[in-house]
């Protein structure tokens, strides 16, 4: 819905501007994520391809190779990865799943596709194994049975290997589930079969019979071949490994529990934890390497996860950061009958991905190429920045490169498969991620990759607090005190802003050279001077233990905390962290200029930063809360405006507000007070620490795990919790001025089954009953203040949440030599404009529809030695509109709030065209970017609609409901860019990337990397006198023996052939491979298999009611055996 109005006043456009988007420009596809996949569950490796594959609890499988190969999938089930079987050297994987379904995926497209599904109907799949060049993958299941299955046509072999067939008829105990499969190495007809309870067994495939059965008394948990194939190992439950020779199978050739301690009266040793995985690789060289996970003694109680390396005599533990998921020893050959040769290991942790290099002494981990350390500390917000200056990468690489960690193996990373070229994508992309720990990180996103550049630690400026003083303390958030809410960048004069939990601003320049200085700050009063509405007074005040030493506190999700002081401690004028007196070190990089900070007022704390914007041509740095306004100087490091929001109208102010009234206790006055006319369960203002939040400034901490309003609180007024946050959070957010509201249960980091629902309290819908405005949208620009102006002048706009934009006037000295010593004042124009809900941002257009880029100041180095006086003055590039009389002296401003886009025509503030957004949810999120070298607005509504309009005149050209809002962390971190570019953190763990551009789609296949190439298959050493003397025929057998589909057991299972999405070039691209037959011969066996399963099931019946029949003339005939004739 929008409309055109042409008035005739100064500064309104007579004709309407030429737009060059339509809707043709715009597509929405995921283009690539980077990360540690979130909650990983199984890894596989192909040794020739040279790509690795982790499969997570969400269903999703990464693969990566080289770096720029980095691939997603996802299983449309959602069902957790439980194993990842490659078929090596083929271009294809198998995945199982925990819904008990196997899929065939085709890695010959860029785009991995599911080519077939087979689903286990009543038995769960537990193991899986495919040997090295085979087409049979065998599947061991929960009832302790082996299920053969055909690769080629993913239909279920007639062979089954049933436990009761394989243990000993004696034997009257079950064996447990299926825990291990492998062919022997010197015979592919013999498989290798674990039982959970301690059996194995070698199983003959050719006379279906075992050929040995081993007992042990302990658990089995993993089983590897010597590569001979005359022993095995295998690793238990008690910590101990026990090899086996297949020449005297009735006990263990040597059990060792290399973890526990020796008895000194010669028994056994103590047993350890269990031993979860353990790899048996030999050198030709050296003696072999044993290799396991776990087994480690139970007195270690803080021991960390460990991986334990045997070699000869020397046993090196490698002590891990998180539990192990998974490991894969990496060798030189794929064949299992040759020397292993092992050569490196990569663990996959719970929360990271390591190689060890086994070729050195010392095991050096490799350095790895692949951006997993997003989540070191957990992300609170995030910045997008395509097409920035070409020059800023390189220079950030270069002073972040100095920090790099040192002592990696100097071996190439060894996941190096792939291929993978710039494509024709070339303008450079840098993502900021912003730390619950106060760190920041500059990434290199260019042409879909990701890579560190450089990390900025924002809490060094701030002095440690010391635990266990017993000092009162000024801290608002006990946990993640440095939290990033807000970052603002620029990245043409290198200046960079923060905002942090504590209620502080750290100005930052960037320097090449290292600098010993003291760190400047300020401290700023904002109080909010309106009568609060009175909520009624609790009657009890909760007794608090030892209130001399320190003052209680309730952690509000606004991060604030509520004291109740003590007669003669209240606080007051103090901030909530203490800045560094002494000189600093500051390496070089972003160097802190001046950090800002909001103090106690009257004893209530100061209310967290809910807008923050920065300009380097006016020196001026500006943020808001939920109290008011702050302008500061940071070239003079002057304090200019520190104003309450009703103060900026001046006699402007459209609400009727009553002045504020002395109160008798003001240390109990909230800080952060609104109405309720209702009671509110706490829960539903609850969040998670660090990666929810509520939308609307419910929780404006990224680290809060309670909340509660701004004023004090007894045990009886708890539930009591104000519906609305004062402020709209920190993380450019905004809050409802309707009260839309998104709650979230209290969940762990497993739990994703989380909630996402809105309810609107017509009780404070109302906003004439709001009792504080945040401002929620700040902007500096070249543009007209007032009505009746002819020329534009230095503006600061002010947005909040009640919808209103203010225009603040900034009067900058004259000249550059006066600017260092002359005032800059501030005041408020008295214009006001008014949109719908809180406003979200800001950007001002020429009168010919272009962008106009704020002013800035050109980056100079401010430790420069080398620079002459003339060098050092300041160069500032002004974006100034046409100067031509005949289009105008007039501007565009674009609004956009949460609700609606307003375009004004100025100087005359006539509203020229409306476009309302949502009427039932809100904008989290709008940004005007380029795109195919026009403008448009983009917006992400809180329904999981991403939105498009063209500027000026807010046509709608794109509306797709493409991201459901499931989880706060994607409403916090989403953002859009230029040329068609946004991201959001898509799990704790990794950054989902996407583009709104229909170029970008149309080339992403250009840009994606290729996971198989050509490779040759290395040449077997003694494959031929091996296979001719031990398992000649192997493949006859196969072929003849286990292809009988007639007896296929389709009772047990059911078969799904999925096409794969992109099938088409996956059949060109897999013929002449293992999977090359399935395009032949895929409709037959379909439809073969369909007809074979409706016949089993036919079969079934039929030996059911013949078995029912039977138990009934059983009974009769034991009724009437003893019956004479005569009887009857």
């Amino acid at each position: 819905m929008h409309s055109g109005g042409t008035a005739g006043a100064a500064g309104t456009p007579r004709e309407e501007i030429q737009e060059i988007l339509s809707s043709d420009c715009f597509q929405i596809c995921k283009t690539v994520r980077h990360g540690f996949p979130y909650l990983p569950t199984a890894l596989a490796f192909d040794p020739v391809q040279k790509i690795l594959a982790i499969g997570t609890r969400t269903g999703a499988i990464r693969i990566l190779g080289r770096p720029g190969v980095d691939c997603y999938c996802q299983h449309e089930s959602g069902a957790a990865v439980l194993q990842l079987q490659f078929l090596i050297n083929e271009g294809a994987l198998v995945s199982a799943s925990a819904d008990d379904t196997l899929h065939l995926w085709n890695l010959r497209q860029k785009r991995p596709a599911i080519l077939h599904s087979l689903k286990f109907n009543r038995e769960r799949i537990t193991y899986c194994h495919l040997p090295f060049q085979s087409k049979w993958l065998y599947v061991g299941t929960e009832r302790g049975n082996t299920h053969i299955v055909n690769i080629e046509s993913f239909i279920l072999s007639g062979y089954v290997i049933m436990w009761n067939k394989a243990i000993e008829l004696s034997t009257k105990t079950h064996p447990g589930p299926v825990v291990h499969l492998s062919d022997s190495p010197r015979d592919e007809g013999k498989l290798l079969i674990g039982y959970e309870n301690g059996t194995v067994v070698l199983w003959d495939l050719k006379s279906k019979r075992a050929d040995l059965r081993v007992y042990y008394d302990e658990a089995i948990h993993s089983v590897d071949w010597h590569h001979e194939g005359k022993q095995f190992m295998c690793s238990h439950s008690d910590g101990s490994l026990t090899l086996w020779n297949l020449k005297s199978p009735s006990r263990p050739f040597q059990i060792t529990i290399p973890h526990g301690k020796i008895q000194r009266d010669g028994k056994k040793p103590e047993s350890c934890k269990p031993i979860l995985k353990v790899e048996y690789k030999t050198c030709k060289s050296s003696e072999p390497f044993i290799i396991f996970s776990g087994g480690l003694s139970y007195d270690k109680v803080c021991r960390r996860p460990s991986l334990t390396i045997m070699h000869g005599k020397a046993i090196t533990v490698l002590e891990m950061d998180h539990p192990i998921v998974e490991f894969l020893t990496l060798c030189e050959t794929p064949y299992p009958n040759e020397f292993q040769e092992p050569y490196a290991v990569v663990v996959l942790l719970e929360k990271d991905l390591i190689v060890v290099d086994l070729t050195q002494s010392n095991f050096p981990i490799f350095e790895n190429p692949y951006p997993m350390d997003i989540h070191e500390s957990p992300v609170t917000c995030t910045e997008y920045f395509a097409d920035c200056p070409p020059d800023l990468i390189p220079v950030l690489y270069s002073v972040g490169a100095k920090h790099k960690k040192q002592g990696y193996s100097n071996k190439e990373w060894p996941i190096s498969g792939g291929a993978w070229n710039l494509g024709t994508q070339t303008y450079p992309e840098i993502i900021i991620t912003g730390h619950a720990d106060g760190s920041i990180k500059f990434w290199d996103a260019s042409a879909i990759t990701l890579q560190m550049l450089y990390k900025l630690k924002t809490s060094k400026v701030f002095e440690k607090q010391k635990l266990g003083e017993g000092k009162p303390t000024a801290e608002i958030v006990e946990e993640d005190p440095f939290a990033i809410q807000m970052m603002h960048w620029c990245p043409e004069s290198r200046i960079f802003c923060v905002a942090g939990v504590s209620a502080y601003v750290v100005v930052y320049r960037f320097s090449r050279h290292e600098v010993n200085t003291e760190i400047v700050s300020l401290e700023v009063r904002l109080q909010y001077e309106v009568e609060d509405i009175i909520t009624p007074e609790p009657e009890i005040i909760p007794p608090f233990p030892d209130a001399s030493s320190q003052l209680p506190s309730l952690k509000s999700l606004s991060g604030s905390t509520n004291t109740v002081a003590c007669e003669g401690m209240m606080k007051d004028s103090i901030p909530c962290l203490s800045v560094k007196t002494r000189p600093v070190r500051m390496p070089p990089g972003y160097q802190a200029e001046l950090v800002i900070q909001l103090v106690w007022v009257d004893g209530e704390p100061p209310q967290q930063i809910t807008s923050l914007a920065v300009n380097s041509a006016y020196g001026l740095v500006a943020f808001g809360n939920c109290n008011g306004l702050a302008v500061v100087d940071f070239m003079q490091k002057t304090v200019l405006l520190s104003m309450g929001t009703i103060d900026l109208y001046g006699s402007s102010d459209p609400y009727q507000r009553q002045p504020r009234s002395p109160r008798k206790n003001k240390q109990f006055t909230a800080g952060l007070t609104e109405l309720t006319d209702s009671p509110v369960s706490l829960e539903l203002e609850r969040c998670k620490s660090p990666t929810s939040d509520h939308v609307n400034g419910h929780c404006t901490s990224p680290t809060s795990q309670t909340c509660s309003s701004g004023k004090r609180l007894s045990s009886a007024d708890v539930t009591k919790s104000n519906r609305r946050g004062p402020g709209r959070p920190p993380f450019r957010k905004a809050q409802s001025a309707a009260c839309m509201e998104i709650s979230l249960p209290v969940t762990t980091e497993e739990n994703r089954e989380n909630t996402f629902s809105r309810s609107r309290s017509s009780s404070v819908s109302s906003i004439d009953k709001e009792s504080k405005e945040a401002i929620t949208a700040l902007y500096f620009m070249e543009t007209f203040a007032r009505k009746n102006d002819s020329t534009v002048s230095p503006c600061l706009w002010v947005g909040t949440g009640l919808g209103m934009v203010l225009i603040i006037s900034l009067n900058l000295p004259a000249t550059e030599e006066l600017r260092q010593t002359e005032p800059v004042m501030v005041s408020p124009s008295g214009t006001v404009l008014t949109l719908k809900g809180a406003v979200l941002t800001f950007s001002c257009l020429d009168c010919m529809g272009a962008l106009i880029h704020p002013p800035y100041e050109v980056w100079r180095d401010p430790n420069s030695i080398e620079d002459n006086e003339k060098m050092r003055k300041r160069k500032l590039v002004m974006h100034s509109p046409s100067s031509s009389q005949d289009m105008g002296d007039y501007q565009f401003a674009v609004i956009c709030s949460e609700k609606q886009a307003k375009v004004f025509s100025l100087p005359s503030q006539t509203c020229l065209y409306v476009h309302n957004i949502t009427e039932t949810s809100f904008l989290l999120r709008a940004d005007v970017v380029t795109l195919c070298n026009s403008i448009c607005l983009a917006c992400f509504c809180a329904n999981g609609h991403i939105m498009t309009m063209s500027l000026p005149s807010l046509r709608p050209m794109l509306d797709v409901n493409y991201l459901p809002v499931t989880d706060m962390r994607i409403a916090r971190t989403f953002c859009f860019t230029n040329e068609g570019q946004a991201l959001y953190l898509s799990s704790p763990t990794e950054i989902q990337r996407l583009t709104y551009s229909q170029e970008m789609c149309d080339n992403l296949q250009d840009m994606l990397g290729d996971l198989f190439t050509p490779v040759e298959t290395p040449e077997a050493q003694n494959r031929g006198f091996l296979k001719g003397l031990f398992g000649g025929s192997g493949q006859t057998f196969d072929r003849e023996e286990l292809c009988k589909l007639g007896e296929c057991a389709n009772s047990h299972l059911s078969i799904q052939p999925l096409p794969g999405s992109g099938g088409i070039e996956g059949m060109k691209g897999a013929a002449g491979g293992v999977i090359g037959d399935l395009a032949r011969a895929r409709l037959a066996l379909d439809e073969r298999g369909q007809r074979l399963g409706e016949l089993d099931e036919k079969t079934a019946g039929m030996m059911t009611s013949a078995e029912a029949f039977s138990k009934h003339a059983h009974e009769l005939m034991l009724k009437y055996k003893d019956k004479k004739w005569y009887q009857f």
